[in-house]
């Protein structure tokens, strides 16, 4: 297990006491609190930095549709279901 680091956040009174009464409700520290909500926010943050990156390699690729394209897709999809409904019926 890598050793932890310590970091310092300036937190105004309002949020401070958010932070006291969920760390007193769950019975965890400020510090655990803190550094949770941080890991959350990173992974969370990473993901969708990574997320646009696809896209962004993606359209570099020449991988993507138009607008005028994704419309016209939409609109067979639906005309596709609607069709099949019919025929069901």
């Amino acid at each position: 297990m890598s050793k932890s680091q310590v970091i310092t956040a300036r937190i105004d009174p309002e949020v401070m006491e958010l932070v006291d009464r969920v760390a007193k409700a769950q019975g965890r520290s400020r510090s655990w609190l803190a550094a949770r909500a941080i890991e959350k926010m990173a992974r969370a943050e990473t993901a969708f930095m990574d997320f646009v990156k696809e896209g962004e390699d993606d359209i570099a690729a020449g991988r993507y549709l138009t607008q005028e394209e994704m419309e016209e897709w939409v609109e067979r999809r639906v005309r596709d279901r609607q069709a099949v409904r019919q025929a069901a019926e």
